[in-house]
């Protein structure tokens, strides 16, 4: 794969940006679903689900390895363990207290107001937003999608004391010796085992979101974070990659033809039969595993290259995640009795996202002190300037 380890691949800025736009799609489709809420006036949309699980299975697991990559890139930069941590703090702890104290509570609010909650904003926020209780259905202080920063932040500090605590010799015998397994055929079929084996105890591709419980989700994205590192410091697996990328996408679409179709017979929240479960959590392993190595694959290969807008939209997509889902809940209250079939209901909230969360970016870069609330460096630059790695936030 092109270039070296110490130049910025673009392909894995495209693959992020990308990434994110399907999670905008992802997310107002989930409502369309028997999984989401659905408002009144256009239910349920049967067949929703089955483009959804096309991305439900490989969308966070090529977010976490993409954020791992981009760590790897940024700690070649910062030069040390302890100041990589401190900017991977600051630049990540700062928008998730922001987001969490700020952008989220009006989430689980419109859900109270569903549900019969009969207080103000200002009571909400005052008196249960922050109570540590369950007030009707919702568990408050809530996290919603500020889960995924959460992960990170946790992976990244648990990273850094391995880095710190471990003699350079015995990590540098754990890169080649990883290295050395996946480098070679092993790469799609152990991958897939392994990706099975971490998701098969219990019900293991449903995530909690709990970070002290989750421990399915912990191994499997946790696993995806150690991957990317590994992969920015390897020419040997990028070569890899580079080679198998087109058979890991056969394997991934064939995963994906066995979801589709167990979702065809099964649909909705109908009970999926047990002779169906393991075979369905190995195609989803398959699906996952495969898919995410055929697109480090395509982005090394078709997308490796620059463009005017690349610098602004690798910059936007940190603060565009902090606000997209709580603009989508906002705009879905509003639209709940509006009497709009799910057609224009779709499209109404997909522009209506793509548009709020675009200027929450564009206002928060042009205020000083708003930047590091959302992600942003301090100091505005007037010119910016690629630094050989990607940029910090959601990596």
């Amino acid at each position: 794969m092109k270039p070296a380890t110490s130049q910025r691949h673009y392909g894995m800025d495209w693959l992020r940006i990308g990434a994110f736009v399907l999670l905008i799609f992802y997310h107002v489709g989930f409502s369309f679903t028997p999984w989401g809420f659905q408002t009144p006036t256009r239910g349920v949309v049967q067949w929703a689900e089955i483009p959804l699980l096309g991305l439900s299975a490989w969308r966070l697991a090529l977010l976490f390895a993409i954020s791992g990559y981009a760590s790897a890139a940024l700690f070649a930069k910062d030069g040390d363990t302890v100041s990589f941590l401190k900017s991977r703090l600051l630049r990540l702890g700062i928008p998730l207290l922001f987001g969490l104290t700020v952008i989220v509570p009006p989430q689980p609010y419109m859900g109270l107001l569903n549900s019969g909650y009969t207080h103000g904003y200002g009571y909400f926020l005052f008196h249960d937003a922050f109570s540590f209780r369950r007030v009707i259905h919702e568990n408050l202080p809530a996290i919603m999608h500020l889960w995924f920063v959460i992960y990170l932040l946790v992976y990244t500090v648990v990273l850094c004391l391995a880095l710190m605590v471990l003699p350079a010799s015995w990590r540098a015998a754990l890169a080649r010796g990883s290295e050395k397994v996946l480098a070679g055929p092993l790469l799609l079929p152990l991958g897939c085992l392994m990706t099975y084996a971490v998701r098969y105890p219990g019900d293991g591709w449903t995530d909690t979101h709990s970070v002290l419980t989750d421990m399915c989700a912990h191994l499997h994205y946790g696993g995806m974070f150690l991957f990317g590192f590994l992969l920015r410091r390897s020419d040997a697996l990028r070569q890899a990659i580079a080679l198998q990328w087109k058979p890991a996408l056969a394997v991934g679409l064939a995963g994906y033809a066995f979801v589709a179709l167990e979702a065809w017979h099964f649909p909705g929240n109908v009970r999926t039969p047990r002779a169906w479960m393991e075979p369905l959590d190995f195609a989803k392993s398959v699906q996952c595993w495969g898919t995410v190595i055929a697109l480090f694959g395509i982005a090394d290969r078709f997308w490796n290259r620059d463009a005017r807008w690349r610098t602004t939209l690798v910059e936007a997509v940190f603060p565009v995640f902090i606000a997209h889902q709580t603009v989508m809940v906002l705009v879905s209250y509003w639209l709940r009795d509006k009497g709009l079939t799910a057609l224009p209901e779709f499209l109404t909230l997909c522009i209506t996202v793509a548009v709020g969360s675009w200027a929450f970016y564009l206002i928060g870069r042009e205020v000083g002190p708003l930047r590091p609330l959302i992600g942003l460096k301090r100091a505005k630059s007037v010119k910016r300037v690629d630094a050989g790695a990607l940029p910090s936030h959601v990596a």
